[in-house]
């Protein structure tokens, strides 16, 4: 069994890709605008996601621009996780992803063998960056 996230934005999908794409060296396959489906939508919103998927090594989740017309609850609805494989790794993805927002907890927590992570990007609500014992250089 597989489990994928599917995430869902509020207009900004491709901006989220792309910062994203170029965070995790990964591409965006499978593009398609709502022009592309030809879902009835306002014109303004043609050109928006309708769906694609961000897939590089150890990545792959698919993520959507809602409808204008359906609701969507910004904040804290979506959480993504990450297992790096050393400190250093963790390290360096934290602050990649710090510089796009604000973080609410630095490298510093160590529960159960893990070091825990979270912070908060500019284009997604929050990520943990987690870093198991068993890496190289990690705690």
């Amino acid at each position: 069994m597989k489990v994928q996230a599917y995430l869902s934005f509020s207009g900004n999908c491709q901006e989220a890709l792309n910062y994203y794409s170029d965070l995790f060296n990964a591409k965006v396959i499978n593009r398609q605008t709502y022009e592309d489906k030809k879902v009835d939508v306002p014109s303004s919103y043609r050109e928006k996601l309708q769906h694609a998927e961000l897939k590089g090594d150890g990545l792959h989740f698919m993520a959507y621009d809602v409808s204008p017309d359906t609701p969507l609850n910004s904040g804290n609805q979506i959480h993504m996780s990450i297992e790096a494989s050393s400190k250093n790794e963790g390290k360096a993805l934290f602050e990649k992803l710090s510089s796009g927002g604000g973080y609410i907890m630095s490298i510093a927590k160590e529960n159960g063998g893990i070091l825990d992570v979270a912070q908060i990007s500019m284009v997604l609500a929050g990520w943990s960056i987690i870093i198991t014992k068993g890496g190289s250089n990690a705690c």
